[in-house]
C-alpha cells in the first residue's frame, strides 16, 4: 500500500512548463505568504483550504529574509540581532506537497544567502523533491537603502538563475565531487510597469532577457491592474525574443490602505476607471467588493485571450481570491 502511495505522489510531481503545456484552459495558481512566527500550520492551511475546489497545480510561496535590529547593551554598544518573522520555506513547500498533493514552488533570493548557502537550499529542495523554484534579486532590507549583496553571494537574479541552472547540468561549488545534476524548473520575475530601479521598460526587459538567457523557463508578473500593460509587455518580450510563458500575476484589493500603499511600495498605476472608483470608496468592504469587482473584469479578460494561467497573490488571504476564481475557472 505504501509503495501504491508513494507511486501515487510521484506521479504528481511535474515542473510548471510541464502542467503549462499540458493544459487545455488557463491555469489557477496563487501565491501564499509563511505564517508569521508563533503560529500554527493550520493558518497556512486555512488560507490554501478554500482555494483548492480550483484546481491549482501549483503553489508559490514566498520568502522573507532576516532584517536586524540594534539592541544597546549595558556597556553602551550596540549589538546587531538578527530577527526572523516567519518560519522557512523549504518546510512549508514540503508541508503543502504532502497534504494537498500539489506541487510548491518555493522563491529562492539573493538578498541574505551567499553562493554556498544557496547550493545548499538547492540540495534540500532536490532531496524532498521539490524541483521547481521562483529565482528573485529579493528587496532590500528596513536597514538599507538600497540592496546589498551578501558577501559571496549575487547581486542580480540572472546571477542566481545561472547558478541553479549550471546545477541543473551538474556543476557545483565544489567540482571535487562527482554529483548528480539537478533538475529543477526555473522561474523569474517580469515587471509589466518596468522594475522601479530601471532606466526605462526598454532597459528593464534587457534584464528579463538575461533571466532567460541563464535559464529561466518561465516568467511571473508583477501585479498589475491594467491588463493593456501585462498584453504590451508580453508583445515587447516577443519583439526581443523572448518566447518562454508568461504568467500574468493579480492581486486583489483589500482596504483603504491599499489605494495608497500599491502603488507606493510596488511601483504601479491604477487605471483612471479604478482610480475613480476607490476614490468613492469610504471603507474597508467598498474596497474590498471593487477589489473583486475589478478582479473579475480582468480575469475573465485574461483567460479569454488564452494566458497560460492566471497567478494570484492571496497574502494568506483568500477570500476575495475565492470570489474571483469561482466567477472565472
Amino acid at each position: 500500500m505504501e509503495s501504491l502511495k508513494l507511486s501515487y505522489l510521484c506521479t504528481l510531481i511535474m515542473k510548471v512548463t510541464e502542467h503549462l503545456k499540458a493544459a487545455n484552459d488557463t491555469l489557477f495558481s496563487f501565491e501564499i505568504l509563511p505564517p508569521l512566527k508563533g503560529k500554527g500550520i493550520q493558518t497556512l492551511y486555512d488560507g490554501i483550504d478554500p482555494l483548492m475546489e480550483f484546481n491549482p497545480k501549483f503553489v508559490n510561496v514566498t520568502y522573507h529574509r532576516e532584517e536586524f535590529i540594534y539592541k544597546e547593551r549595558l556597556n553602551g554598544l550596540l549589538e546587531k540581532i538578527a530577527v526572523r518573522k516567519r518560519p522557512g520555506t523549504v518546510g512549508i513547500c514540503a508541508a503543502i506537497m504532502n497534504r494537498y498533493n500539489v506541487d510548491a514552488v518555493p522563491h529562492l533570493i539573493c538578498g541574505g544567502f551567499n553562493q554556498e548557502e544557496t547550493e545548499n537550499a538547492l540540495i534540500d529542495l532536490q532531496f524532498l523533491g521539490i524541483d521547481n523554484v521562483l529565482a528573485l534579486r529579493g528587496d532590500s532590507i528596513k536597514s538599507e537603502p538600497v540592496f546589498l549583496a551578501e558577501p559571496g553571494g549575487h547581486k542580480h537574479a540572472n546571477e542566481l538563475i545561472q547558478q541553479i541552472a549550471q546545477m541543473n547540468q551538474g556543476h557545483y561549488l565544489m567540482d571535487d565531487y562527482k554529483m548528480d545534476p539537478t533538475d529543477f524548473c526555473i522561474g523569474a520575475a517580469g515587471y509589466p510597469e518596468k522594475h522601479f530601479e530601471a532606466m526605462n521598460l526598454e532597459d528593464d526587459l534587457h534584464y528579463v532577457k538575461k533571466k532567460v538567457e541563464a535559464g529561466a523557463d518561465y516568467i511571473v508578473t508583477q501585479m498589475f491592474f491594467d491588463n493593456k500593460k501585462y498584453f504590451a509587455f508580453v508583445d515587447a518580450c516577443r519583439s526581443m525574443g523572448i518566447e518562454v510563458p508568461i504568467i500574468p500575476g493579480l492581486k486583489p484589493l483589500k482596504s483603504l490602505n491599499h489605494i495608497s500603499f500599491i502603488p507606493k511600495y510596488f511601483h504601479i498605476d491604477y487605471p483612471v476607471e479604478l482610480s475613480r472608483a476607490l476614490n468613492k470608496c469610504k471603507t474597508n468592504q467598498d474596497v474590498e467588493a471593487l477589489g473583486i469587482e475589478w478582479g473579475i473584469h480582468q480575469s475573465k479578460e485574461l483567460k479569454a485571450a488564452g494566458v497560460p494561467c492566471i497567478h494570484y497573490y492571496t497574502m494568506s488571504n483568500s477570500s476575495s481570491v475565492k470570489a474571483i476564481a469561482s466567477q472565472t475557472f
